[in-house]
């Protein structure tokens, strides 16, 4: 799937042209745009905002919808490559568009009014109109069912309050997908900026995912607009099916981090030279090269096949779970190997290794812990649930 024999068992023959045509687009765009820039914008913890409007024309952002409001209409698999080559770049630029995507727009598009897709969902697509995702509280993550945000029924629509925490895009979002409690029920509203009481905190002095907005936003009494739910959604199976499609991006675009690693290890390994010779010819050196590509390719067929499940509708969340525990896991391996071949090298900002892998530590606990992951795998093997 990617050059540099990174594609080890040929996968890449398995792609229709137009799968292909978007990973060497995207793949042309990280490296000219993403790669020169991403160190500085980590080290400053900034997000590059100049690139939302190169990634709307693109297409990248709700790229799996349907191309009747504006969004490129790409099968699953063609939309997985895109977010593999966004997080060869960095975690961040993947996850802004994969909450754009999956997490904004899908839900407007699964739950929302036709005249709420048309209203929001061009703009969307052009990154013209930012959009972020409430569910996560303060004291409610893994278990969503729990939160406390609450929404009332009032003259003129619906009065929220409460707060969400770890809100990837919170500060520059135009609008936010907000999940509260209605009469007990989970329900999703589109909260639009400038709502009275609407307001958005950055998270400061993160280590990791520096180059990402990270917000709380908060709801004091805050007025929505009666048509501003998103009616058609009900309980907490709304926002797990957002939660899905995000998870099967993020899936692909682990592997984009671990394929950075890799390469960027494989190459320094052969230039490299110590006792006379290029590491690359030692024994552990080549073990661990090993381990790496063969871990990237099983991650590669894993997500290929659930792509092509997508794609055929026939993917289960169970699956998807496995995919994304298994991916990021793998990535983080492969981000280690490749720091200790890099030795003292490999904590440094001239090679992307250390910063994939503190990235990789937020994307191993967001959109599903590990741990719930192998809870809900399990559940789904042995009938029980250990939750």
């Amino acid at each position: 799937m990617l050059a540099s024999g990174t594609d080890f068992l040929g996968i890449s023959e398995l792609l229709n042209e137009d799968e292909v045509l978007a990973q060497e687009t995207v793949r042309k765009f990280v490296n000219n745009e993403v790669s020169p820039i991403i160190i500085d914008a980590y080290e400053e913890a900034k997000f590059p905002t100049q690139l939302i409007a190169q990634m709307g024309e693109l297409g990248v952002l709700g790229a799996n919808l349907p191309d009747k409001y504006g969004c490129a209409g790409m099968n699953n698999v063609a939309y997985g490559l895109v977010m593999q080559e966004l997080e060869y770049g960095d975690s961040g630029i993947r996850s802004f568009a994969s909450v754009q995507g999956s997490l904004c727009m899908y839900p407007i598009l699964q739950f929302g009014s036709e005249e709420q897709r048309n209203r929001y969902l061009p703009k969307m697509a052009k990154g013209q109109t930012i959009g972020c995702f409430g569910l996560t509280e303060p004291n409610f993550g893994s278990n969503p069912s729990g939160l406390m945000t609450k929404a009332e029924k009032v003259e003129g629509g619906w009065l929220l309050n409460g707060s969400k925490t770890w809100i990837t895009s919170g500060s520059i979002a135009d609008l936010a997908i907000v999940w509260a409690k209605l009469d007990g029920e989970i329900r999703g509203f589109i909260v639009e900026r400038g709502t009275q009481g609407f307001s958005a905190r950055d998270i400061k002095h993160k280590l990791s995912l520096r180059a990402s907005i990270t917000s709380e936003l908060f709801f004091d009494n805050c007025l929505i607009p009666e048509e501003n739910i998103l009616a058609r959604s009900q309980g907490l199976k709304s926002p797990l099916r957002c939660l899905n499609q995000a998870r099967y991006g993020i899936s692909w675009g682990a592997v984009g981090a671990a394929i950075s690693c890799y390469e960027t290890a494989l190459n320094y390994s052969k230039e490299r030279i110590q006792f006379g010779k290029p590491i690359a010819s030692y024994q552990l050196t080549q073990e661990k090269l090993v381990k790496m590509l063969t871990e990237i390719s099983k991650a590669q067929l894993l997500c290929l096949h659930l792509g092509r499940l997508k794609d055929k509708g026939k993917s289960k969340p169970a699956q998807i779970s496995m995919a994304k525990m298994n991916n990021v896991a793998i990535a983080l391996d492969c981000a280690r190997a490749a720091r200790s071949i890099l030795g003292g090298n490999g904590i440094t900002g001239d090679y992307p290794i250390m910063r994939h892998m503190c990235n990789l530590e937020s994307v191993y606990t967001y959109e599903g812990t590990n741990e719930m992951h192998t809870l809900i795998l399990g559940q789904q093997i042995t009938g029980i649930g250990a939750f």
